[in-house]
């Protein structure tokens, strides 16, 4: 029998078996072998694999292996890697492979999470934190392949607005959401303001504050991991396509918390900032006090509400402790008039001396209003407990007018990406794999990849599931000690809202 009689069931089944790059040829062969290949693809798919393979050219044949080991249509691509490893030789690895035609972002990063591409066992890796100046430099990597039908995907370097792609390539003016990979030593606390006050409530942004990223988008290829001043973050943006394929493609959002709070409130006074270096000294008042407290007096209150603290001398153990800081501004963007606005902010405490209080960031103001947290390994518990019911929610579609069935009207989990804060992971928690275990437990088989980065990324918005300390109408996006869930599902048009 020639291949044109084939049934197409039969053709179907053969289909579904073959690799990308065959699949890609086969829906070349004839209109019928091409109306069934847009049938296997007619939902979105993620995919994604980890390698620990010492060489940088195995790593990546590892990795892309697994991935085109089945059909898929690339629309981006996400690589995060370690230090060990050259981001653009990566990035011209994938590139080669993939296609110049889809936009690529590779960042080096403090950790990874996904399954072993030849073993299929999920990991949670984090590496040293100074391996740059060690003598172990640290090796692997994740490789994340998206196919979004209905979903435009594009890598925009931020100083071109997000809003405009989205306005470029779809019907609707803001773009869905919004996944950042931001310059390593970028304060991306003016951006983040800056895109929460744009983008309408059902954007969602999440990311990494920091890190060393090179891209590529058709033939714009850029590095920003040479400290260049003119791009302070990398955006995937997600924007609905005019040419809309049925059926919905939903992102949700969760939240784990890992810290809590210590001590009294403070009003900050003679604030001093050090650009150089992204730090303030300050001195303060216990909020409704006069007396005018410097840092030690201030690290003596605080160890009075901590006992751990007490054998401590001038010296906070930095990131542990950090102070969240209320910060009341005026805001506005382009010509407009300046609005007040509310806003909070996380600073790592670096330390004190007999007249100051360090801790690192800018943007703190005299009269800004702040208070102690601690990393809290018991809450984060508690809070991965609440991030697990809501998945579960998610896994029954309880979000959804109708519940998931087996059929093809079920809602159903394609894919997820995680951001965890670098001091989490099995050093905070004293096991393994434990930041993972909710989306692992809800949806096994599911692919999910993610990292440990440098300041998580989540902006309160419509999707978010779960509670988080800040969520609500205060503009709060930069985290830490949290991990990040973002869960993508699809539902076929009779099961959309």
């Amino acid at each position: 029998m020639g291949v044109s009689l084939l049934n197409e069931d039969l053709l179907h089944n053969i289909l579904t078996r073959l690799p990308a790059l065959s699949f890609a040829s086969a829906t070349c062969v004839s209109k019928t072998w091409n109306s069934v290949s847009n049938r296997i693809l007619s939902r979105p798919k993620l995919s994604s694999a980890l390698s620990l393979n010492p060489s940088p050219n195995d790593a990546v044949n590892e990795v892309l292996h697994k991935i085109l080991s089945e059909p898929i249509r690339p629309h981006f691509a996400i690589v995060n890697l370690a230090v060990g490893f050259g981001a653009s030789k990566i990035l011209w690895l994938v590139t080669k492979t993939l296609g110049s035609d889809i936009p690529v972002i590779v960042s080096v990063t403090n950790g990874i999470m996904g399954r072993d591409a030849l073993t299929g066992e999920f990991k949670e890796v984090k590496w040293d934190a100074d391996a740059l100046i060690s003598a172990i430099v640290d090796e692997g990597i994740v490789l994340t392949v998206g196919y979004l039908p209905g979903l435009k995907v594009e890598a925009i370097p931020l100083q071109r607005p997000a809003k405009e792609y989205s306005a470029s390539v779809s019907s609707c003016q803001f773009p869905v959401g919004i996944m950042l990979f931001g310059e390593a030593t970028s304060d991306m606390e003016l951006l983040l303001k800056k895109l929460d006050y744009a983008m309408p409530m059902d954007t969602f942004i999440v990311g990494n504050e920091r890190g060393s990223v090179v891209y590529r988008s058709g033939n714009d290829y850029r590095s920003i991991c040479d400290n260049t001043k003119d791009i302070e973050a990398v955006a995937l943006v997600f924007a609905q396509d005019k040419d809309r394929s049925s059926g919905s493609i939903r992102f949700h959002i969760a939240f784990s918390n890992g810290v809590s709070t210590v001590g009294a409130r403070y009003k900050a006074d003679s604030v001093q900032t050090n650009f150089d270096v992204c730090s303030t000294r300050l001195m303060a008042r216990r909020e409704g006090q006069q007396e005018l407290l410097d840092g030690q007096s201030i690290l003596l209150e605080l160890k009075n509400s901590l006992p751990k603290l007490q054998q401590m001398e001038n010296h906070i153990q930095r990131p542990e402790f950090l102070i969240r800081v209320i910060k009341h501004r005026k805001f506005s963007i382009g010509a407009e008039k300046p609005m007040p606005r509310k806003s909070i902010a996380y600073h790592g405490v670096l330390g004190v001396d007999e007249e100051y209080l360090y801790v690192d960031g800018i943007g703190i103001k005299k009269g800004d209003i702040f208070q102690f947290y601690h990393s809290d390994p018991n809450a984060a518990l508690v809070s991965l407990t609440v991030v697990h019911d809501v998945l579960n929610n998610i896994k029954m579609g309880k979000n959804s007018r109708r519940f998931m069935g087996d059929g093809d009207n079920s809602i159903n989990v394609f894919g997820g990406f995680i951001f965890a804060c670098y001091g989490r992971g099995e050093s905070f928690f004293g096991r393994h794999d434990v930041d993972s275990s909710p989306f692992l437990e809800n949806f096994p088989g599911v692919p999910l990849g993610g990292i440990f980065c440098c300041g998580e990324i989540v902006r309160p918005c419509t999707p978010l599931i779960g509670q988080h300390q800040g969520a609500g109408p205060i503009s709060f996006c930069l985290h830490t000690y949290g991990t990040v869930y973002l869960v993508m599902s699809y539902a076929p048009p009779s099961v959309e809202q």
